[in-house]
């Protein structure tokens, strides 16, 4: 039999589609190096020679993911109408990676990789805060919202989301969390000084959100 020798890009990017795709089928601690090598009929070496563990492995579909969720949101800010507000909800929506993941996203909120959870937030941060701040900007330019420094703003936003409303990171009761989500429109307000409820949206969504 002649074995099919594939270019590295299209090999790797294969083994990565696998993977996700049995972690999400079988789940990730059920699934071995070996499933994935079985699933694309490779050898042993070709695997480790991209990915030396599935920790390895696990990091790559992450990236998938984040890459893909960049793409949704970059869509969002190049052709989506609509006031800045409207553009915000509809960035919230694209940046949203938990319900086709779960599996994924499971395994990121496991305590053992809090580190990986915690990269995984600021990489978020990095490549979504100069979307928001484009957005930030037009509301700026529609008398939405009054900001000197746009940017600066998204990543002071996101970074307080991401990490303090995130009960992987920090392991509030249900109260807890419920009152810093209540309180997070009126802080957000504040720091664009945008007209007070004009983030209130916010709650409304996180409620539909957990039904």
């Amino acid at each position: 039999m002649v074995r099919t020798v594939k270019q590295p890009d299209i090999r790797k990017a294969e083994i990565i589609s696998a993977a996700r795709r049995l972690f999400q089928t079988r789940d990730y601690e059920r699934t071995t190096m070996q499933d994935v090598m079985n699933d694309l009929g490779i050898a042993k070496g070709t695997i480790y020679y991209y990915f030396p563990s599935k920790e390895d492995l696990l990091n790559a579909v992450i990236d998938q993911m984040a890459g893909e969720t960049f793409d949704r949101m970059q869509s969002v800010v190049d052709n989506a109408g609509g006031n800045a507000l409207e553009r915000i909800r509809q960035l919230i929506a694209a940046g949203n990676i938990a319900d086709d993941n779960p599996e994924v996203m499971a395994q990121i909120h496991n305590p053992k990789n809090a580190g990986m959870h915690a990269s995984m937030l600021a990489a978020a941060v990095k490549i979504s805060a100069p979307l928001y701040a484009r957005v930030i900007q037009q509301g700026c330019e529609e008398g939405l919202f009054e900001v000197d420094a746009p940017l600066e703003a998204a990543e002071l936003i996101l970074t307080s989301v991401q990490f303090l409303l995130d009960t992987g990171i920090y392991q509030w009761t249900e109260e807890d969390l419920t009152r810093r989500a209540a309180a997070l429109p009126g802080l957000i307000e504040t720091i664009l000084k945008a007209q007070p409820g004009s983030f209130q949206f916010l709650i409304q969504q996180e409620h539909g959100s957990s039904k």
